[in-house]
């Protein structure tokens, strides 16, 4: 983890300090659902995980026992509304409260999931899941929570998700992969080796 950077647990006081910081980037304050997410934390039903930069609240993840929308409702722990606020992003901060929230995942299910929203506003996102290994589910885009029939018309907005998971068997994946590379490198293969995918 990155110098000054720590992944916790939320608490009461970062109501007012997430509200205000999205304040200061121009938008709307939202006291209301993050007092239901600190309610939710306490209830044991969601997990919230903020990053502190010396000091700073500078993002935070949602993560939920069990889908609540999309096509993988009440089957699969889902990762929700991921924010990482304008002053503190192009640090790595997202990456790390995503890693940490897969950490937590990997204890309850061999599979997380996630939405993401299609619109510019969601370009860093939807980049940095790809990079981290998530793949669409193939149920297409849905718009306010139904799948939506092809050649159907819509507004792209924020109700216009496309829905991620990601496996275990990504990261066995990427492990066996490397392992490869490095018996490669070091000429085994020449030596008549076997590798066992």
């Amino acid at each position: 983890m990155k110098e000054g950077v720590i992944i916790r647990r939320m608490i009461k006081a970062d109501i007012e300090h997430i509200s205000q910081a999205f304040i200061h980037q121009g938008w709307p304050g939202r006291e209301d659902i993050l007092t239901s997410y600190f309610q939710e934390q306490e209830n044991r039903e969601r997990d919230v995980l903020v990053a502190e930069s010396d000091g700073f609240v500078a993002g935070y993840i949602t993560i939920l026992p069990a889908a609540k929308h999309g096509p993988f409702v009440g089957v699969y722990p889902e990762l929700s509304d991921f924010n990482v606020f304008e002053p503190f992003r192009n640090r790595g901060i997202g990456n790390q409260l995503l890693e940490e929230a897969e950490k937590r995942v990997w204890l309850l299910s061999e599979i997380v999931t996630l939405g993401v929203g299609l619109h510019s506003g969601y370009g860093p996102a939807q980049r940095l899941y790809v990079k981290r290994g998530y793949i669409p589910d193939g149920s297409g885009v849905w718009f306010r929570d139904h799948p939506l029939a092809p050649y159907s018309s819509c507004e792209n907005n924020d109700d216009l998700v496309l829905y991620f998971s990601k496996g275990t068997i990504y990261l066995f994946t990427l492990t066996t992969i490397w392992s490869a590379s490095e018996i490669y490198k070091k000429g085994d293969f020449r030596n008549g080796n076997r590798l066992l995918m």
